[in-house]
Parts: structure tokens; sequence; C-alpha cells
């Protein structure tokens, strides 16, 4: 197929996935895999393999993603349930003073944010953000926005949230590598999306920071006294354990310039061995069994229910994203990235702006930061092959160009607008420029470095 047949093909797929999400109202999952059994056709992929790509590219994703994803889901519960994910951001509050009470909250999101989900953390420290509002007798957004700037950078960023863990596995990524980079880079791209830019947007948007928000349809929020909550330095520890771990295996991995994860005595192979995405966070979970539940007095059936009721909420994302790799293996499979990659020989453009450009395009089309991520790798891989690119910044490359301009097709884009009761012109003019500040600096900082790896 020639570049024009592919691009029509794969253009003609996502407005009819746009059209059957947005328009019909059909499940995301369901819309997924009917669009990609129709882009199958598009791209002349012979009908008795169709179903099989399918079925082979729902596996191949979920097979690496389910476990991380669903340990990070009870890593992060067991947190919020033991009172850890409280004390974490109550002590920095503390500590920072009013006066730089938005750092502290930005600091506190950071941390959190790291083991709990986009949604999740908004759910569990939006309470918090009101609360410090109130007593200030400042704006919700002025607290709220460096909040969200947070999450939704280690949302994009670090592994092991889903959508960088999955571009890193789709990609070949040395996942803990992508965590080093990805902290160093999210650390002043959270800074600017956050406390930078909340000063242009009390200018653009100035009658927002004088709204009142409505967070009552959470319900009743629970509260810890301070003898329910763990330490600060247990609760810290036991949020980034798993990036401890898998941080610890890429330093020696570095430090010893081996290629790959094979160490040349016991101790190494140890240290790799923990540090592999998936151990790191069964050790996290086991260790936080105890930190958040036995050793704060609670007892095992307690502790094990936070468990069980963390992964209720995730069932339809995991299907989701396994409708997002079916829809990858399908470009994939139907010859896209080869086209893309002859058609691209000729140009200059960096694979990495190129690998934004595709993952933000994807991302205003669908809505989904995740499938928007797991989608552009089907297209992006077969250029990185062919060269020197460092695979780690293409994986936060394409997670900044799926978090560019959040809009109405994105879930998270109605809480924010409901939370902070915002009107839909508010709410573009804030968090939908905060999520385009945020991928434009992040894209800036992963092409800068990239000049010196």
């Amino acid at each position: 197929m020639g570049l024009m047949s592919v691009i029509l093909s794969v253009v003609v797929s996502v407005a009819i996935l746009l059209i059957l999400i947005i328009i019909l109202k059909l499940n995301t999952f369901v819309s997924l895999i009917i669009t990609s059994i129709i882009a199958g056709v598009f791209l002349k992929i012979p009908f008795e393999k169709i179903m099989e790509i399918v079925e082979n590219g729902i596996g191949d994703t979920l097979g690496h993603i389910a476990l991380i994803f669903g340990l990070g889901a009870m890593l992060g519960k067991l947190l919020a349930d033991g009172g850890g994910a409280n004390r974490i951001a109550e002590t920095l509050i503390s500590k920072f003073g009013e006066k730089y009470t938005q750092w502290a909250i930005i600091v506190a999101s950071f941390i959190v944010g790291i083991a709990l989900f986009l949604e999740v953390g908004l759910v569990l420290l939006i309470p918090l953000v009101f609360t410090i509002a109130n007593k200030l007798r400042v704006s919700q957004l002025k607290i709220g926005m460096p909040m969200m700037a947070a999450l939704s950078v280690t949302h994009g960023f670090l592994p092991p949230h889903p959508g960088p863990t999955v571009i890193a596995k789709a990609l070949h990524a040395n996942i803990g590598e992508v965590l080093l980079y990805g902290i160093i880079i999210a650390i002043p791209v959270a800074i600017i999306s956050g406390p930078v830019f909340l000063k242009a947007a009390s200018k653009l948007s100035p009658t927002a920071f004088n709204r009142e928000g409505d967070i009552s349809e959470l319900g009743s929020q629970k509260e810890f006294s301070e003898e329910e909550m763990p330490s600060f330095r247990i609760s810290v520890l036991t949020a980034l354990l798993p990036v401890i771990l898998m941080l610890l295996s890429t330093i020696l991995q570095l430090v010893t310039g081996q290629e790959d994860s094979h160490g040349s005595n016991f101790i190494e192979n140890f240290i790799y061995f923990i540090g592999t995405a998936g151990t790191a966070m069964v050790i996290s979970v086991v260790f936080a069994i105890f930190s958040m539940g036995l050793l704060r007095g609670k007892n095992i059936i307690d502790t094990m229910e936070s468990i069980t009721q963390a992964i209720y909420p995730i069932g339809m994302m995991l299907l989701i994203i396994g409708g997002g790799g079916a829809f990858k293996q399908i470009l994939i499979d139907g010859g896209v990235g080869d086209v893309i990659k002859d058609s691209f020989t000729n140009t200059t453009i960096s694979p990495l702006l190129f690998a934004w450009i595709i993952a933000a395009v994807l991302r205003i089309a669908l809505g989904s930061a995740t499938v928007a991520g797991i989608s552009t790798t089907a297209i992006i891989l077969p250029i990185l092959q062919n060269s020197d690119t460092n695979v780690a910044l293409a994986v936060l490359a394409i997670g900044a160009g799926s978090l560019i301009f959040s809009h109405v097709n994105d879930a998270a884009f109605w809480m924010f607008k409901e939370y902070f009761g915002l009107t839909i012109k508010e709410t573009f003019l804030t968090w939908s420029l905060l999520e385009t500040v945020l991928s434009v600096s992040g894209i800036i900082f992963i092409l800068f470095i990239s000049i010196f790896v």
C-alpha cells in the first residue's frame, strides 16, 4: 500500500473510533475492537488473520502490563487506606508553611502520584486541596492546579503508570532508564506547568479563580487521627520503594556499563532481579501490607480487603489498554509503521519530535493518553529500529505528546471541570492549557537531554 492509502486508512479508522465513542456512546473497549477489525480490512489484512492479530495484540499488551498495573493499584490503595498519602501531604504542607503551600502540594502530589493513578490521586487529594484553600482563604484552583500538574506528569512520564510502562514494553526500552530520565524531566516540567503557568492562567481566566468547587459526590472522606497515620518516613518509603528498586538496578547498569541485565556476580544479578519492574512491584506491595496495614494494627482481613477493592476500578481500564494493544498490533501487521518509515527516511525531522507529534495528534483525536501512546508505538517502532535514537527518551516523547490538550473526549477534563465548578471555557483556559504547557515543555526538555545521551 502507498503512503496516502495507509494514511487514509488510519485517519478513517480513527474517525470511526471517534464516532463510536463520542456520537454513538459505545464502550471504549468495544469501540477499539470494532475499529481494529475495520482497520484490518482497510489495510488489506486477510480476514482469517484479523481476529488472530487482535487477540495477539491484547495478549501481548496485557501480558506485561496486567502484573505491574494490578500491583500498582494495590500499592496505591494500601497507601491511601493506611493513611500514608494523607501523612505525606499534611507533613509537607506543615513543613513548607502557608507562604509556600503551592510548592508543598506539588511535592506531595508528585510523591503520591508515583504510587497512585491520576484519577485516584485526584479523588484522594482534592478534599485536602479544598481544606487548605478554605483555611488560607485563597482560590481552590491556586492549590488545585499545581496538584494536577504533578499528578499528570507522573501519569505521563513515570512507570509503573500504565502509559509509560506499556510504551516502554512495546519499544523494548529499559524501564529503569525511562524512570531515571523521566524523573529528571518531570521535575522541571511539573514546576513550569504548575506554579509558573498558574500565574498566566489567573490572567487568562480570572473568573475561574473565583469559583467554588463541589466534591459532595465523592461522599464523606475518611479522616485519620494523628495516631492512625504512619510516620512520614515510612509513608514516603512505601510510596517510593518501587522507584528506588528500579533506579538501583538502572544505576548499577550505568556504572558497570553492561548492555543487558546480566551481572558478573550474585550480588549484581540479585540487584537486577529486584529492580525488574514486576519484582519491584511485588516487593513494594508486600512491604505496604506491613507498613500500611499489619504494623498499623489492622488485621490481615481488612488489609486484604484494600487489595481486593483496588482491582475493581481498574478492570475496564485493563480492557481498554488491551483494546489499544489490539489496534496497535493491527497497525503494525498492516504495515503502517513500515510505510511511514520508508517515507520518513528522506526527512530531517527528529524521531523524538516525530513521535511526540503522532502521539499529540492521536491524543487530541482519541482523548485517552494511554491509548494514544500505545497506538503511536506501532508507527514509531520501525523508525526507531533504523536510528540511533535513545529508546528511553522516545518513550518519554510519546508520553509527553499523549498528554497534550485534554478536552471534551477525556474523562479528566470533565472531572476537573465538575470538581472545581468551572464552565467549559474556563476548563479549556486552565486544565487544557496546563496539559498543553506540560506536553510542550516536556518535549523541549527531552530534545535537550537527547543532545547528551
